[in-house]
């Protein structure tokens, strides 16, 4: 998700510039007087189906015609916290707060495995796509990945890895999900303005959580499971949203990790971030541990690609 900047703007009263961009997209004055409008007039509806008129009015869709109400919701709650807008107050659905991850013996630590990475092929990075396998890899993430578990905001895949010889034991997840709006140095090795990031971020997919379970002790396993997720990954995504990412990025934190899978898997290091949230657009979260960036190329020429307008062709998938 991508947060408010001005983009040679003026602050109107409620303390929001104007025009403002956000996931990429730029609302101008008229658009966002619209969507004033649209959460007074519909304030009787829930959030969700304000987002979900927003933006069907606004045509804001995915490659593949699906809506952005993810996004759309939390640029409405920004704009509400901004003072744009007001919203109605949030249904009661249970319990307020962090979601709290129930954990079930599904999740439990399991035999150790050892061996080398060849001894565990083939590897089935399977699409999270039912509920149960949903529910398992939250638990999974919740309680072994130092980050723990956060709901994923826009377009993103979760994946369980397993192989014949594990059985139904998983080995390793994966979260793949939007990319961070600015990083300098991703952002000049692309090589892109303004227009052209706006355009084409959506083909830049990130590897936001990565976790070989603590009983998995297999050599040069976490650094297979990047290389066959690479080339899986783009069909993946396009038969979810319609079109194929060109380049993969991930954040790692150094001084938990020396990032020796990435760099075994052939991603490039171009630099580290400034100590920011991924998503502070507006400067405002300094004191964050500075992460290297490890970039991904699934294509040949990727920078000259990226730095193209229309790269994004709608399938005919759902």
């Amino acid at each position: 998700m991508t947060l408010l900047i001005p983009d040679r703007s003026v602050r109107e009263a409620g303390g929001v510039f104007l025009p403002v961009r956000f996931c990429g997209r730029l609302f101008s004055k008229q658009e966002l007087e619209l969507i004033r409008e649209i959460a007074r007039d519909y304030a009787g509806l829930g959030i969700t189906e304000i987002a979900r008129t927003v933006c069907e009015l606004l045509d804001w869709t995915r490659a593949n015609g699906r809506l952005k109400d993810q996004e759309c919701r939390r640029l409405l709650e920004r704009l509400r916290d901004q003072g744009w807008l007001t919203l109605p107050p949030v249904r009661n659905s249970g319990p307020q707060g962090p979601r709290r991850i129930r954990l079930s013996e599904a999740s439990a630590p399991q035999a150790i495995l050892e061996g080398s990475a060849g001894e565990f092929a083939p590897l089935e990075l399977r699409v999270i796509e039912s509920r149960s396998e949903s529910r398992l890899w939250t638990e999974l993430i919740e309680r072994y990945h130092y980050l723990t578990y956060r709901v994923p905001i826009g377009a993103n895949l979760r994946y369980l890895v397993r192989s014949r010889r594990s059985g139904e034991q998983v080995l390793a997840c994966l979260l793949w999900s939007s990319p961070a709006w600015k990083m300098a140095p991703r952002d000049q090795w692309i090589g892109w303005n303004q227009e052209q990031k706006a355009q084409n971020l959506q083909l830049v997919v990130n590897n936001g959580r990565y976790l070989i379970l603590p009983w998995v002790h297999v050599r040069g396993l976490a650094s297979k499971i990047l290389g066959q997720c690479a080339r899986q990954l783009p069909g993946d995504w396009e038969l979810r949203y319609g079109y194929r990412p060109l380049l993969l990025e991930t954040l790692v934190d150094a001084r938990r990790f020396r990032g020796t899978c990435y760099r075994a898997a052939n991603w490039i290091l171009v630099g580290q971030t400034q100590g920011r949230g991924r998503m502070d657009s507006e400067h405002r979260s300094y004191g964050l541990t500075p992460k290297d960036i490890y970039l991904y190329p699934l294509c040949r020429y990727v920078q000259q690609k990226l730095c193209q307008c229309s790269n994004i062709t709608p399938s005919l998938a759902d």
